[in-house]
């Protein structure tokens, strides 16, 4: 008998031991060049995507001003110029459609971008008042992926998203949730309804995903966008003075954030993984992650064990 955190360790490195370093160590302090973030395909497509996307929870539910958007465009600019592309949003995050609507207008980057938003209603008129709202704060006419948030009254509302889909108002339809506790019922939607994404958590201090979602997503060819990797802050108090590991500079890696997300992209069922931030240094910091050698089985390992 294995205790729960090494049962955890070892599940979540079975898909990880047979990664490859990918490219050289970040050498340069300040900036990330497009040709350089590693990109992975959304399964049965030729679209490749960044694996650093842009979470917009809490962070980009800001004012109108120019003032109290300041630092979320030079946020998203940063993101944008480096070659990222996948920005969440949801019409629960309080302004942030509008936020990310108006600045991708603004900056004339809406080309470059990969927008994600969610249907989070209950019945099919909540649903179509509900994106209809999406749109407008988007300032556009159609989004590129369409998830079902946190899986409320999800047969109505995926029936929904995939007519929209057909009618060419999304590309891609999905599931979305933030806990644990739904694991077990997205693995069974993912198996019956094959959606085209999945958004789930996945971090070092909550790692549940490895076991079944990220191997089933892997299986059944669904791509995976990852939230909650920084568990909401929460294990940057856990970090506060304490040094990273040893090998930490062999992966290219010089600062927590980086780890965390590192980690999330060292399963190569992920696809994108989704920190925000409104702090314009922070941003680049969280590109970085981007870059450079991912982790091997006995370095994923050693996190869990620290941190779950």
């Amino acid at each position: 008998m294995i205790d729960r955190r090494t049962f955890l360790a070892e599940a979540a490195t079975l898909s990880a031991a047979t990664l490859l370093p990918l490219g050289s160590a970040w050498s340069q302090p300040t900036k990330v060049a497009p040709s350089e973030l590693l990109k992975r395909p959304i399964p049965g497509t030729d679209e490749m995507l960044p694996v650093i996307g842009l979470g917009t929870a809490d962070n980009f539910d800001v004012g109108a001003t120019a003032d109290e958007r300041l630092a979320v465009r030079d946020v998203l600019t940063r993101f944008l110029l480096a070659g990222a592309r996948v920005i969440d949003t949801a019409p629960s995050y309080g302004s942030a459609e509008a936020v990310i609507g108006d600045l991708l207008l603004e900056l004339k980057l809406r080309p470059r971008a990969f927008v994600v938003t969610k249907l989070g209603a209950n019945g099919r008129a909540a649903g179509e008042a509900q994106f209809q709202r999406s749109l407008l704060r988007l300032r556009s006419d159609s989004v590129d992926a369409l998830l079902i948030h946190n899986l409320i009254d999800w047969k109505t509302q995926l029936a929904y998203a995939r007519e929209l889909k057909e009618s060419g108002k999304t590309r891609y339809v999905g599931l979305s949730h933030y806990q644990p506790r739904a694991h077990a019922e997205l693995a069974r939607l993912m198996q019956s309804e094959k959606p085209d994404f999945i958004q789930v958590n996945y971090s070092v201090a909550s790692p549940q995903a490895a076991l079944r979602v990220l191997p089933l997503a892997r299986e059944l060819g669904i791509a995976v966008m990852i939230n909650r990797t920084f568990e909401d802050g929460r294990l940057f108090d856990r970090v506060h003075n304490l040094p990273l590991p040893s090998w930490a500079a062999e992966r290219g890696i010089d600062s927590w954030a980086q780890m965390f997300l590192k980690f999330a992209i060292s399963n190569p069922a992920v696809t994108v993984v989704l920190p925000a931030t409104s702090k314009p240094d922070r941003e680049t910091d969280n590109l970085r992650a981007g870059v450079g050698e991912l982790l091997g089985p006995g370095q994923i390992r050693e996190l869990i064990q620290q941190f779950s």
